[in-house]
């Protein structure tokens, strides 16, 4: 129970510190339950989406939907996105890419990246209100699942006096693995229909390119590496999506 207050804690900036105080050990395990906390991002996005979706415009609709995610996560996955495109953009040696990355003002690569996200992110809107409902909440539990193997794979590029959060996450043990892909893949399996199964790959392939990316740039991973992970495997499952759904309507 702790660690599923501390997850919440860390991914969410709701107030679940009221429940009760977690210790700090606890905060080592979150990237296994990370799913879980899709779960809540999601479905805050899908209930969201649903209602605004009734008497609005898709696309106002969409904005307000992504809009409530950045207001549950305080943007921290965005932040880790927009450093990690500074980062890998404006570093060349392994160093430079990690001072970079810890530095708290968003340079020019990082701007581009977090405009080019969220152009690419509102082109779903084309996608049926009761559709994207599924596909959007489907994806950010699966999305989460396969991005928080890369604790599992690689070691953490920094010391842990240097992390931000001054915590380093433990790899998973086989149970946190097995409630992981629990709670990453039941909502594909509920809520995705099956002609769009498929697109689940897509964060897998991004995975492991960006995997090899960060082993071969900074040989390990970074909480803001995490981020942008996440992000990029989630556009690329949205946008398998949404390509079937064009051939599909259009074939």
């Amino acid at each position: 129970m702790d660690r599923v207050l501390a997850t919440l804690m860390f991914f969410t900036r709701l107030p679940f510190w009221r429940i009760k105080q977690v210790d700090a050990e606890h905060f080592k395990h979150v990237v296994p339950y990370w799913p879980l906390a899709g779960w809540l991002t999601g479905g805050i996005m899908v209930g969201v989406l649903w209602v605004a979706g009734q008497f609005m415009p898709m696309s106002v609709a969409w904005i307000l939907a992504i809009v409530s995610r950045l207001l549950v996560t305080g943007c921290l996955h965005e932040d880790g996105l927009a450093d990690f495109c500074d980062g890998m953009g404006g570093g060349v040696t392994h160093d430079r890419i990690l001072s970079i990355m810890k530095d708290s003002h968003i340079g020019t690569y990082g701007v581009i990246g977090l405009v080019v996200y969220f152009l690419l992110l509102t082109q779903m809107s084309a996608l049926p209100l009761e559709l994207l409902c599924g596909v959007v909440f489907a994806g950010d539990c699966w999305s989460k699942f396969v991005s928080s193997h890369i604790i599992n794979i690689l070691p953490y590029a920094r010391k842990e006096e240097e992390a931000k959060n001054k915590t380093i996450y433990q790899r998973m043990t086989a149970i946190e693995a097995f409630i992981g892909a629990l709670l990453g893949t039941i909502p594909a399996v509920m809520f995705l229909p099956k002609t769009f199964w498929p697109a689940l790959l897509a964060p897998v392939v991004v995975f492991i390119l960006l995997v090899w990316l960060m082993k071969r740039r900074i040989q390990g991973y970074t909480g803001d590496c995490c981020g942008a992970l996440f992000l990029i495997s989630e556009l690329s499952y949205l946008f398998v999506c949404l390509t079937k759904y064009s051939y599909t309507i259009y074939d």
